[in-house]
């Protein structure tokens, strides 16, 4: 991810490796991502600070120049919008313009993927828009004109073309992407050049795709995980893979449970223009013990099967101003009737405040300790009590001023309230966390447009800002900076070489995985997460290291829809996707973000009435979902299955 830093030695050490071969080379970085939430669309900020990114791209800079190696780069700033290519484009500027920096010359080429609501609303009033997922609310005009900006998500057409047009570039700098894209784009850029007149097969596409995916997350694929990743990839879309840090490797198992990673279901990954289809992949590790041989993915074209090509949409607006408040509760007594005492606070709150036409107010708490971080979902036993919580009261109203009322008032309130059986009559909260009473948070962004958009013959592709008007949606324009000597590009490919490979991989067992006397599935499952898939979704991950563990999970039902429904308190009807993969040995399931509504708004209690909500909106409390498996840790194993694994003779690594 472009601006969280990486480590410039081994990409040069890596580099120099590959100086005596001609295949082509590039240094590509995904730069986008809604998993912070909605706040960089609506309010146009980027997701790290610009120092960040010149650092980033000055390393960069400074390897393709070296190396001769082209740099691409998609959906800058994290949302991809047109004021952050351009701002990607200032900082490679002020690079060139250094005069230790001199000798530079880059070619860049810039696409745009900013989309008119005028276009967006168009296609609306034709039925043509709907959600990107069973979880999205239906589109509203509302929302489309509330949108800060509206951003397309290309796939890797506006690249290639952008690159066939411009084949002497050194950079690329792309709006919003699909995350894949620059990666399947160079593969295609090349493969094109050696591609019969038929053109590239899907299983070539589905190679380069699969391969994408991975790569975007830079060594996430490795055990242990680290930043810096490299594919080989050859012809007939098989590819390699390996993590550049010397104290990680890829398995079979880490980089086909990678497939799950933050994705509606394993199996089939939809995406711009298509499904990558999965069903038939194959993992092999090769003979180093780092590198996997990864193998038999398919992509289907959904203009193949009759379907629109589509692109997903994505926008967010401003919905309020926000503070918090913040603080600790010790007391057993008061601990034990939060419910109660906080729907006191609110009705303190609404006899206090009064509004004017157009003014609204919401409050909510965040309850640390008992359901902050699960809220909805929490699994946990309704009687359950902490020793303390910390009690994060948030207030979204209409305007900051307001909503910095209204904390105060419920925070004197937290503090003074009185409730039955009260022995602590000098106040109820420990409060003036880092000396501060109430913290203004400033505006509040919510996801308003998260829509797949159908695009007719030519429109996923890009055409060059001068030249009038192209079909394509995603402009672009090229601008050379620097004032030295432009460098080329390595340009064969290779077929894949014959390549005595392992055919036992082994297994990477977590050390404390507990065989002999199993209780929980954390006794026998190394890898158990949740991550977003999208702001509506959640989705849970197993991933197992033992084949016959794994088997004896999947034919006894300890894993099922049902039984998730009923640990996440959801009717069974809300699970998106639930079932196993059998290249990972793991097991996924996917569901919606769920928030609890009562009468002034969605707040995390337990009380009142559930509704889908969004990442990062109002008393959403877990923007990555990283931390919603924690239902499944302690998930009891049934009686026979222990004594099953108990008898089974498993060798460990």
């Amino acid at each position: 991810m472009l601006g969280y830093g990486f480590d410039e030695a081994l990409t040069r050490d890596a580099l120099r490796d590959l100086q005596s071969s001609n295949v082509p080379t590039a240094l590509i970085l995904d730069s986008g991502s809604t998993d912070s939430g909605p706040a960089k669309l609506a309010l146009g900020v980027m997701t790290a600070p610009r120092s960040n990114y010149m650092r980033d791209i000055t390393k960069l800079m400074c390897l393709s120049h070296d190396f001769h190696a082209p740099v691409l780069i998609s959906s800058a700033g994290g949302d991809g919008t047109d004021e952050h290519v351009d701002a990607f484009l200032d900082i490679i500027k002020e690079i060139c313009d250094e005069e230790v920096n001199s000798v530079y010359k880059f070619k860049t080429l810039a696409i745009y993927s900013n989309v008119s609501k005028t276009k967006i609303l168009e296609s609306f009033r034709a039925g043509k828009v709907k959600g990107c997922g069973s979880a999205v609310p239906q589109l509203t005009e509302e929302n489309v004109q509330g949108a800060t900006q509206i951003v397309a998500q290309m796939g890797p057409e506006p690249f290639v073309e952008a690159m066939e047009a411009e084949p002497d570039f050194n950079i690329v700098i792309g709006g919003r992407s699909y995350d894949p894209s620059p990666y399947v784009a160079w593969t295609i850029f090349h493969a094109n050049k050696k591609a019969s007149a038929k053109g590239l097969s899907d299983k070539q596409i589905g190679g380069f795709t699969h391969m994408g995916k991975i790569m975007e997350c830079g060594a996430l694929c490795a055990t242990p995980k680290t930043q810096t990743a490299m594919a080989t990839v050859y012809q007939d879309g098989t590819f390699d893979i390996k993590a550049l840090s010397p104290t990680s490797r890829c398995t079979p198992f880490s980089v086909a449970s990678h497939t799950l990673y933050e994705k509606t279901r394993p199996d089939i990954l939809p995406g711009p223009g298509g499904n990558l289809d999965l069903t038939k992949s194959s993992y092999v590790q090769l003979l180093d013990e780092k590198s996997v041989r990864v193998r038999g993915g398919n992509f289907v074209f959904s203009r193949s099967v009759g379907l629109p090509y589509t692109i997903k949409l994505e926008a967010a607006k401003i919905v309020g101003h926000r503070t918090i408040f913040m603080g600790g509760i010790r007391d057993p007594i008061l601990i034990a009737q939060q419910t109660e005492f906080q729907a006191a606070i609110r009705a303190h709150v609404a006899s206090q405040i009064k509004t004017s036409d157009g003014e609204f107010w919401k409050l909510g708490f965040h309850n640390y300790g008992l359901n902050g971080v699960m809220q909805a979902l929490e699994p946990g036993a309704n009687d359950y009590q902490p020793r303390e919580i910390f009690l994060v009261g948030e207030v979204l109203a209409s305007s900051q001023e307001l909503a910095n009322a209204v904390a105060a008032t419920a925070r004197v309130g937290v503090v003074h309230g009185s409730y039955p059986g009260q022995r602590g009559t000098a106040g109820n909260f420990a409060f003036g966390v880092g000396g501060k009473t109430d913290v203004q948070m400033g505006p509040c962004a919510e996801f308003c447009v998260y829509h797949l958009l159908p695009l007719e013959e030519g429109q996923e592709g890009t055409w060059k800002m001068g030249n009038g008007v192209g079909r394509g949606l995603f402009p672009y324009k090229s601008v050379v900076f620097g004032r030295g000597e432009a460098s080329s590009h390595r340009s064969s490919i290779s077929e894949v070489p014959k390549m005595t490979i392992n055919g036992k991989a082994r297994p990477t067992f977590a050390s404390t995985l507990n065989y002999t006397t199993p209780q929980t599935l954390t006794d026998i499952a190394p890898v158990i997460r949740s991550k977003n898939s999208g702001p509506y979704e959640i989705t849970l991950d197993v991933v197992f290291s033992s084949l016959e563990v794994y088997e004896i999970v999947k034919n006894s039902g300890l894993l099922d829809a049902a039984k998730i429904a009923k640990m996440y308190q959801l009717s069974e009807e809300e699970i998106i996707w639930c079932g196993f993969f059998d290249q990972a040995l793991g097991w996924k399931c996917t569901f919606p973000r769920m928030g609890v509504e009562v009468a002034d708004g969605v707040v995390g209690d337990s009380e009142g009435k559930r509704v889908k909500v969004a990442s990062g909106s109002f008393m959403e409390s877990d923007v990555h979902a990283s931390q919603q498996y924690a239902g499944l840790l302690e998930l009891e194993l049934p009686e026979e299955m222990k004594k099953e694994i108990v008898g089974l003779e498993l060798s460990v690594e």
